[in-house]
């Protein structure tokens, strides 16, 4: 079986093919294409001119994919969209193309929630069998494990997301938003070696980071009002841009590391999958690594072709509920800001 998958939450358009084998094994990725808006430096993406994005790129994209899948309409079985959670504007743009794909080709229609996307082509890539999931990304932060045909939310951010949090810092440092500021904001933090004190936001199993922002702000405005004048108190050197990213990344990914490693103890489980935007981050990949090491467990993450939004996981998180039997009427192929990862029952899982 074939489906197409459609991904616009926010501004990333993802465009996959996917295939899964009648005889059962590896689903083949036949097409996963993308595009992005790009904002200018310092700038956040407005919804409207997403929106705008997607839909001028949306029937490009489609036949682009089908024609490096080597597809047909014809091909395909199902068409699969990401029904929420995300910015309205832009999964409104993705709901009404799919809507006419549907249509147009009197094909079934699959609506698809954006986090379980994540996780469903995790686990795909992976191989990771029952891991405890860590959902990291511009608009979500979860800690998530799966019982009884639903994934459970263990822990989650109070206020904004962790992604959220870095791509608004990059904004404050005015840092390019290509490819993506928080890569960039990675790439500076690479070359930071003083750790700043920063507020440490663990509730239980939530974490909140708004306040580390408006603290790192803060110091943001510090640096710039004096930047030959900050040093070190340690050793006496000036303290950086790089600095702050730095100390900005290990603070927040410190307390990633300590839910997920709760979640874990709570859960009996020696698997953690990364997935998300922010799961392409080398740094908290390799703190979630030492701490699963310490555990005997392991980490499984994906690299940026299937961390960062895209078609492919929308195509194949559809499929499989497809495949159980699930469907979206047309006259409720709606989309929605607000879709929680546990609302969806998962009956291709047992």
């Amino acid at each position: 079986m074939i489906a197409l998958g459609l991904e616009g939450s926010a501004n990333k358009l993802g465009v996959g093919v996917i295939l899964h084998p009648p005889k059962g094994g590896p689903a083949r990725i036949l097409a996963n294409l993308r595009r992005t808006f790009v904002s200018p430096p310092g700038e956040g993406f407005l919804p409207k001119d997403t929106a705008r994005h997607h839909r001028t790129w949306v029937v490009r994209l489609v036949k682009q994919a089908l024609q490096k899948a080597g597809a047909t309409i014809d091909d395909v079985d199902c068409i699969c969209y990401t029904k929420g959670p995300g910015m309205g504007a832009p999964l409104q743009s993705v709901a009404l193309s799919a809507r006419l794909l549907s249509l147009l080709w009197d094909t079934k229609l699959v609506g698809v929630n954006h986090c379980v996307g994540h996780i469903e082509m995790g686990r795909e890539i992976t191989g990771a069998q029952n891991p405890v999931v860590l959902y990291v990304s511009g608009g979500n932060t979860q800690v998530i494990a799966y019982a009884s045909q639903r994934y459970r939310i263990f822990g989650e951010a109070l206020d904004i997301a962790v992604g959220n949090c870095l791509d608004r810092f990059a904004r404050t440092l005015n840092i390019s938003n290509d490819p993506a500021p928080g890569f960039n904001i990675e790439q500076m933090a690479k070359k930071g070696k003083h750790l700043l004190d920063l507020p440490y936001a663990v509730k239980g199993m939530d974490c909140s980071f708004s306040g580390i922002l408006a603290s790192i702000d803060l110091l943001a405005t510090r640096l710039e009002r004096d930047p030959a004048g900050w040093k070190d108190e340690t050793d006496g050197d000036l303290v950086t841009r790089e600095d702050l990213c730095f100390s900005l990344q290990e603070t927040v990914f410190a307390m990633l590391v300590e839910i997920t490693e709760r979640a874990m103890a709570h859960v009996g489980s020696s698997q953690v999958l990364i997935v998300g935007g922010v799961g392409c981050n080398e740094r908290l990949q390799e703190m979630m690594g030492i701490m699963a090491k310490d555990r005997g467990g392991s980490v499984y993450a994906t690299d940026e072709r299937f961390c960062i939004d895209n078609g492919i996981m929308i195509a194949h998180a559809g499929l499989l509920a497809y495949k159980s039997g699930f469907i979206t009427p047309l006259e409720v192929s709606t989309c929605t800001q607000r879709f929680r990862t546990d609302e969806v029952l998962v009956k291709w899982r047992t």
